[in-house]
């Protein structure tokens, strides 16, 4: 992670430069993003830029075929079976812990992957920011597969909108502005027009969807989905007239199911330098020796929940459902990002793309996120500075 570079920022920060990019954010998406926004970018070299696309390019080849679409059919409830055409994603996200080899040299490790949106708009809203304020060389960009904000952004009205106009798709969601993420929200309307709307709002009329906007009924034909199902379970009171698992007429991007199909629930089924040892819990022939080398993850929970790091062999036992649990090898974060306080840990989340009318996927951009304390989140980390929500950006 270039040291001239880091050293650079770091010494051109002050806390009234922090305080005006949070300040210019804030004007950017009409209130104060609500989660931490770390004090600086990201900065990956070429080595290390290399190993995260060929990591994605490795995880692509081996979850999109004809086998392993076959095999995660068993990874959807089917309580949860949304209707329609999902044999295709249209992105895949993946989250890599940066570690550091005994030589010295940077090495990604998946933690896990989605097939499901993330925060796009907002991350192009923060890199911008940092651009701004840190003044960072051209030769260092979040976009990669020839992408600029310019044409990342027509990515994102494309790919969000399809062939329809903005009031007829949704960025539907469960209370969207009460969620953390809301910054994304916004910045989605900033960017191509398209509002979020909560799932307790949507009209049905047999097969057909509206949505109230401007005081009128308005018909809605694609839907951008952010609804996750951890969530929705625990909140049946939001769901109203349309419930994800009725047949309706319109166009899903990216299809619910793949929130399922592409998962935790894939770590098992991949082999690679870059995905650490992973085992569904009911499938172990005997529970390893060397607990304190795993992690015991639910398959069905999202932003760290019931994830367990000093796991024993009474917590396994104890699982009521163990097909419903994965046992990963744990990844060891190095402290790689020279703060002004103290090292501090990073991840990086990869941006994939596949987009309609597209074979091949595309490696886009990014988000990262740094920490201090022993998980990565905002909720592991309240007492620390420099750690946050943070963007990376590529040596080019």
């Amino acid at each position: 992670m270039n040291g001239g570079l880091r050293a650079k920022v770091n010494a051109a920060f002050s806390q009234e430069l922090y305080d005006a990019l949070l300040t210019h954010l804030g004007q950017q998406l009409g209130e104060a993003v609500d989660f931490r926004v770390a004090e600086s970018p990201v900065f990956v070299d070429a080595d290390l830029r290399n190993q995260l696309v060929a990591a994605c390019n490795d995880i692509c080849a081996q979850l999109l075929t004809p086998e392993y679409f076959a095999a995660s059919t068993a990874a959807i409830p089917p309580h949860q079976n949304v209707p329609g055409n999902d044999a295709k994603p249209t992105v895949m996200i993946v989250d890599f812990a940066i570690c550091r080899q005994p030589d010295g040299r940077l090495y990604p490790q998946v933690i896990e992957l989605q097939g499901f949106p993330s925060l796009f708009c907002y991350q192009t809203v923060l890199a911008e920011a940092y651009q701004h304020f840190y003044q960072l060389p051209a030769n260092y960009q979040p976009y990669l597969s020839g992408y600029s904000q310019e044409s990342f952004v027509a990515l994102m009205q494309s790919w969000i909108k399809g062939v329809h106009a903005a009031e007829n798709v949704v960025l539907l969601e469960l209370e969207p502005e009460k969620q953390k993420t809301r910054a994304d929200f916004q910045a989605t309307e900033l960017l191509t027009g398209v509002r979020s709307v909560c799932l307790s709002k949507i009209k049905r009329q047999g097969k057909k969807l509206f949505y109230e906007r401007d005081g009128a009924l308005v018909p809605i034909h694609r839907i951008y989905n952010r609804v996750i199902f951890d969530e929705l379970e625990q909140r049946p009171e939001l769901v109203g007239e349309f419930d994800l698992t009725q047949e309706v007429e319109v166009e899903w991007v990216s299809h619910p199911n793949w929130y399922f199909r592409m998962s935790k629930y894939s770590l098992p089924f991949l082999h690679s330098p870059y995905v650490p040892e992973s085992y569904f819990v009911h499938q172990l022939k005997e529970v390893p020796s060397d607990l304190e080398n795993w992690v015991l993850k639910p398959l069905y929970s999202f932003a760290g929940a019931g994830v367990l790091v000093d796991v024993t062999a009474a917590d396994i036992a104890a699982l009521e459902h163990p097909e419903h649990y994965l046992l990963q090898r744990k990844v060891e974060y190095a402290g790689v990002l020279e703060s002004p306080e103290a090292p501090v840990k990073v991840e990086i989340r990869m941006m994939v793309f596949l987009p309609e009318g597209s074979a091949q996927p595309q490696v886009i951009t990014n988000l990262a996120r740094m920490s201090r304390g022993k998980l990565i989140g905002v909720r592991y980390n309240k007492d620390f500075n420099w750690v946050g929500g943070s963007s990376a950006f590529f040596e080019q």
